[in-house]
Order: structure tokens, then sequence, then C-alpha cells
């Protein structure tokens, strides 16, 4: 479990001066280092520096969940940067649900043409196993 780095509050998401480094991030969210850096070079997470070292915060954090919760629902690192930073604090926050909304239901059809085209697959795998056995049979009882 990783202790945080500064203050020793329990983490309910509204403890803003809560400090991480980047060794317990990837430890808490079984991630690479080198993954939440790659996230830090493409702009998606910002941490502050102290000389070399990563301080990251509890806004950092957030993102880096929402960032693993859309890579799990398959959206693109762009796409998840795109509705991360359409959130608004003290706002409703609707068009950025919407765009979530638009992402996850993209997701499902792309899902379900590929489950379409695993089954057709599959059952043109079935028939051709199929015709080589009964091939073999005939050619077997010859």
């Amino acid at each position: 479990m990783a202790k945080k780095a500064a203050h020793t509050a329990p983490d309910n998401g509204s403890d803003i001066s809560t400090e991480y480094s980047i060794s317990q991030l990837s430890q808490e969210f079984d991630v690479t280092t080198r993954s939440i850096r790659h996230y830090e070079d493409i702009g998606l997470l910002s941490p502050n520096r102290r000389g070399q070292t990563r301080i990251y915060s509890q806004a950092d954090r957030t993102r880096l969940r929402l960032i693993l919760r859309g890579k799990r629902l398959g959206l693109s690192l762009e796409d998840s940067r795109e509705i991360i930073d359409m959130y608004e604090p003290g706002k409703t926050n609707i068009d950025q649900l919407k765009k979530l909304i638009d992402a996850i239901q993209l997701q499902r059809h792309k899902l379900n043409q590929q489950l379409d085209d695993i089954s057709k697959l599959l059952k043109d795998l079935n028939q051709a196993e199929a015709d080589c056995i009964d091939a073999l049979k005939t050619n077997g009882s010859q």
C-alpha cells in the first residue's frame, strides 16, 4: 500500500495538498513509472518538480485514475484527454458527460462489430474443419 509523501490525512479526495511520488502512483495503480512519464510527456499529467523529483498532486492522481479508466474502456489517450480537459469544477459538466457517453457508445459499437466478425470467423473455421474431416473420411475409405 502506498504511503503519502507529505501528509497523512485520509484520502477522501478533498485534500488537494497531498503529494505523491511517481513510485507511489505506479504501485497504487499497478502501472509502470515509464507509463506515467509517457502520460507526462504527452501532456496528460503535469507534476511539479523539486529538482529532478516529480511531485504529483491529488489532481494528478485523479487524472491518472481517469486516464487508466479510459484505457480500460478502450478509449484512446487523446479521447481521454479531451473528456478530462472538459471538466470544470462547480459546473454541471453536461457536455463532458455527453462526450463520454458518445465515446462509450462508439466503443460499444466497435466491440459489437468485432464480436460479429469473430462469430462469423468461428463459423467459417468450424465449416472448414468439418470439410477437412469429411475429406479425410472420404479419402481414408478408398
